[in-house]
């Protein structure tokens, strides 16, 4: 990237980028590696999954992130008895005083935000769960055969508990494959939780300033796609993700050992756009094979579905991952 008006967008975005995790962090404690991955999902334009047990401040941290960045935010609750129209919205028949006709008027619903906490979104059933698809991959809802566009930014960060099972849904493959990154939320370390419980149980209250504004999020997320990635690093990037699938010539044992169904294109697509992210916010101007290393669990361990064996020998996605990051070498530039 040599021009330079980018250089200088690209110093102004890790600017951006400083001062909105010192907003973060006056409210959130730890938690630097969720708070990266998130904001590299946000300047990539993707959609997240936050997965933890409960009270690891994973509501608290979007509704954070919210305040911080000056953008339309609405939470919903998912349960079992929540319908597609309480989320996407619902026409109402409404008279005209004038001329006493009848008519349709739409009212949006929650997802009408520019953030959007879906809270444990595996409680409600699938008709339900399917009232996003539409949202996050065309960013609109059609509604009685009108369709109706969304806010732009917009981004649906929602969270689930992966210990609970009584009363879910677990969400389908087609619809995990709508998040860019799962996050995993791990318990925090012991200085952290010392901080924590003295933070909250003190008669203080953070103020988070807003930081950067919707036009401002737009502005740096074209900026972030023009940010050069050679092809051998894009080609790594495509390896990894077709070496995830049984069925393909490059799966390695452990892979056709351990895993039903590999990742699909949009893998590829989101781990090269996750390292463009990555790299923007640490001021670079080009990706490097690190970006796509850090990137590559959380954008393929919600897509890679294990087997029976994988469960009986304890090994999870993220282990099958790590194994193929470290088998899969960089091939030279050209």
């Amino acid at each position: 990237m040599s021009d330079t008006s980018d250089r200088e967008a690209i110093a102004e975005l890790g600017e951006a980028c400083g001062r909105l995790r010192a907003e973060l962090g006056k409210v959130i404690v730890g938690q630097r590696d969720v708070v990266d991955q998130l904001l590299v999902a946000l300047f990539a334009r993707g959609h997240c999954l936050l997965e933890g047990v409960p009270g690891l401040a994973k509501t608290l941290l979007i509704r954070t992130l919210a305040d911080a960045l000056s953008l339309e935010f609405n939470r919903v609750q998912f349960t079992p008895d929540l319908m597609p129209s309480d989320i996407t919205g619902t026409e109402v028949i409404q008279q005209d005083k004038a001329t006493g006709e009848r008519l349709f008027r739409f009212l949006p619903g929650p997802v009408f935000a520019n953030i959007v906490l879906a809270d444990e979104v595996n409680r409600t059933p699938p008709k339900t769960q399917a009232a996003l698809l539409e949202a996050m991959q065309e960013k609109q809802v059609t509604v009685g055969g009108e369709r109706h566009a969304l806010p732009d930014p917009f981004f649906v960060l929602a969270t689930q508990n992966p210990i609970e099972q009584e009363g879910t849904y677990p969400l389908p493959e087609a619809q995990l494959d709508r998040f860019m990154f799962m996050v995993r939320v791990d318990y925090p370390t012991e200085a952290e939780e010392l901080l924590i419980v003295k933070q909250t149980t003190a008669d203080v209250v953070a103020k988070v300033e807003p930081t950067l504004s919707a036009d401002d999020i737009q502005r740096m997320s074209h900026l972030v796609r023009r940010v050069p990635i050679a092809d051998h690093l894009a080609t790594y990037a495509i390896q990894l993700v077709r070496k995830t699938r049984v069925a393909g010539d490059g799966a390695t044992e452990m892979v056709r050992k351990y895993v039903s169904w590999g990742a699909g294109p949009r893998a590829s697509q989101f781990l090269v756009m996750g390292a463009k992210a990555r790299a923007a916010l640490d001021g670079r101007y080009c990706v490097e094979a690190d970006d796509l290393r850090a990137v590559a669990a959380p954008v393929l361990r919600h897509r890679l579905v294990t087997n029976f064996n994988a469960e009986a020998d304890g090994v999870t996605a993220d282990d099958v991952i790590a194994a193929l990051v470290e088998g899969t070498a960089v091939g030279a530039a050209a």
